[in-house]
């Protein structure tokens, strides 16, 4: 890609869409189609083909999903399949037929089955059963792997596939019941800074280890694999490979944060997965690393967080 290709983000305004933006226009990319969801909804055939037709872009990334945390992925898995599959099916099928020059999906570390061999690695995928509560998700990003590995069998259609693992950062949802464990923390041990709480309860004993991925790395790194990396049929991983405890999490968010109280741990509430870390070895045999340390990126995220709360009040 040079700076005046035409760079289709689908889901522009979500955590990594809008990452990913940012990266680009950092990196002195110029020409940027970003289309909000009331102007194309992307589970609409034919409003992505006027979409395609009308701007013909050269390269896309593909962002766009529906997304839920552990409830909405439990609770809502037709919807979950359905909008997932409608939204890939017509980006990676009119892109395909637009002759794009290339095209970016990104799925998931939930690809992967819940039982298997750590860290994660990219053979694993469609070797287990997934996790039940997220299978829906997990199925309609699995198929859109295939579909982009597919579509290059096929048509010689040059689309990637890259799989993260537990993002934050700005856009973030803080949400107090529907958030991911690093936002809802933040927010938790923001409140009871506010409130003079003398403790916190978290759940489970702290003992669960977790991979944890800045969202604007995850954006360099899909910049990045754009212009350095064409093998439709090996998926990538993308994250750290570095594993961090909820506990040694929930003590550097409260540094982070200023609280000064007590955390309880609340062993009666189950722990979750003990360990979810993948390899990043393939990712990292490119020459890209990620830059933001875990710390430097809960700073970030924290301020973001705060400005926001400063916006709404």
């Amino acid at each position: 890609m040079d700076s005046n290709s035409k760079i289709y983000v689908a889901g522009h305004n979500g955590l990594v869409g809008s990452a990913i933006v940012r990266k680009l226009k950092e990196q002195g990319y110029n020409n940027l189609l970003l289309i909000p969801r009331i102007e194309c909804d992307l589970r609409d055939s034919e409003a992505v083909e006027n979409l395609f037709s009308i701007h013909e872009p050269e390269y896309v990334i593909l962002a766009a999903a529906k997304v839920g945390g552990i409830l909405g992925n439990k609770n809502h898995k037709g919807q979950m399949i359905y909008d997932n599959l409608q939204i890939q099916n017509n980006i990676i099928d009119t892109a395909q037929s637009y002759d794009v020059k290339k095209l970016l999906f990104l799925g998931s570390s939930c690809i992967y089955p819940k039982y298997c061999d750590l860290p994660i690695k990219e053979d694993y995928l469609l070797c287990g059963a997934l996790e039940p509560t997220n299978d829906a998700y997990a199925v309609a990003k699995i198929a859109g792997i295939k579909m982009c590995q597919s579509y290059h069998d096929q048509y010689g259609f040059n689309a990637i596939s890259a799989m993260p693992c537990n993002l934050y950062g700005i856009n973030d949802n803080f949400h107090p019941e529907n958030s991911h464990v690093l936002p809802g923390l933040i927010r938790r041990f923001d409140e009871a800074k506010t409130q003079l709480l003398p403790t916190v309860t978290c759940w489970g004993d702290g003992s669960p280890l977790r991979e944890f991925l800045f969202v604007d790395d995850l954006a360099d790194a899909c910049v990045y694999l754009m212009n350095n990396y064409d093998d439709p049929q090996e998926i990538v991983n993308v994250g750290t490979g570095e594993e961090t405890s909820i506990r040694e999490l929930a003590e550097m968010i409260a540094e982070v944060v200023g609280y000064q109280g007590h955390i309880m741990w609340d062993t009666s509430k189950p722990n979750g997965t003990m360990r979810k870390v993948m390899d990043v070895s393939r990712i990292k045999a490119t020459g890209w690393n990620p830059k933001v340390s875990l710390r430097e990126g809960i700073q970030k995220t924290y301020e973001w967080y705060k400005t926001q709360e400063k916006v709404r009040s």
